[in-house]
């Protein structure tokens, strides 16, 4: 049994603490917002975010975070991405040396183009940071659904204990060493997202789908290749498995909003509707920022900005990527 505090009471949190909970640990949610904590407490259940997942009365929830983290073990970093330095160096004064944190938010900071476990290690240098990514919407695990998960960290010991905190017989997690390559599939996955549910807002068919993933998968195993990421990462849960997941379903917020913009939203107004922190518009201009910064192209993700950031029409983006100058899809090995 395992004391373990969870920074962030949204949906993935608050799924995370149910599965922990049932696995036998002792388990603290941490919220900065107070109605928040008075309404899971009074309710044991996330009205809002994870409606249906009741709580059970062992987990606690708070808004002190002092003692959420010097309390426990392990620490789970469950804030969206664009919150994930600040939280972090709140955190700091009260995190000890070689503590865990496990970070679970997806993205890239746009201002820096570092990853988030390379934010926390910057804001807290005495921790042990790792990341936890896959396919994984939280309104399944919440709900017991079975999924398959990584771990990465730098050091064997830290994944192999994060793997059997985690695991259980619906959650299965495999660990690795490849923390570069696993955030980068999981951050951009997201704005490949957006292409796919804009292409859905159009009424786009299977074919436009199929395409959007296989050359979006493409587009992020150059980049993350590029950055020092291990190629077969890209071709695993953290890479492909994750994209497709993200791409196909109404669980994903990213796909939501994109079905909005598609339908002729703006992207404030598909933000606002979702109701949620929309991970792919914060990565989508970090993503060009790497592409420029490692002379990497990315099309799919050009135009997805050039459709948030620049008021370029859906169809337009789409035009465009369709006729773009002739390429070779694998290899150039033809015979004379």
């Amino acid at each position: 049994m395992s004391k373990v505090g969870i920074i962030g009471a949204g949906s993935w949190g608050i799924a995370l603490a149910v599965l922990l909970e049932k696995n036998g640990h002792n388990v603290t949610v941490w919220s900065i917002i107070e109605d928040e904590i008075k309404m899971l407490n009074e309710k044991r259940e996330h009205v809002t975010k994870l409606p249906g997942v009741k709580l059970n009365e062992n987990i606690k929830f708070s808004v002190d975070l002092e003692s959420t983290v010097k309390d426990n073990e392990v620490l789970v970093l469950a804030v969206p991405s664009p919150f994930v330095r600040k939280t972090a160096q709140s955190m700091k004064p009260f995190v000890s040396e070689n503590q865990i944190i496990v970070n679970v938010a997806k993205g890239v900071e746009e201002a820096s183009l570092m990853t988030l476990s390379q934010v926390i290690e910057e804001e807290i240098p005495q921790a042990q940071v790792a990341v936890m990514c896959g396919p994984s919407h939280a309104e399944e695990v919440g709900r017991g659904i079975p999924t398959t998960i990584v771990v990465g960290a730098r050091k064997k010991k830290t994944a192999e204990l994060l793997q059997n905190l985690f695991m259980n017989e619906v959650f299965r997690v495999y660990i690795s060493p490849d923390v570069l390559g696993m955030e980068i599939g999981s951050a951009l996955k997201n704005v490949v997202a957006l292409a796919a549910g804009i292409a859905d807002g159009l009424g786009y068919g299977d074919n436009s789908k199929a395409a959007l993933i296989t050359r979006g998968i493409a587009e992020i195993t150059r980049l993350g290749t590029a950055m020092g990421g291990k190629a077969e990462t890209f071709a695993g849960l953290t890479g492909i498995g994750d994209l497709i997941v993200t791409c196909a379903s109404m669980h994903s917020r990213n796909r939501r909003a994109g079905i909005l913009i598609g339908q002729g939203k703006t992207m404030q107004e598909a933000m606002d509707e979702v109701q949620m922190v929309v991970e792919g518009v914060y990565s989508a201009k970090a993503a060009i920022g790497l592409s420029k910064k490692y002379n990497v192209e990315l099309p799919i993700i050009e135009q997805v900005n050039k459709i948030l950031f620049e008021d370029k029409s859906a169809a337009e983006a789409v035009l465009e990527l369709m006729v773009r100058d002739k390429k070779i899809e694998i290899g150039e090995d033809f015979d004379e």
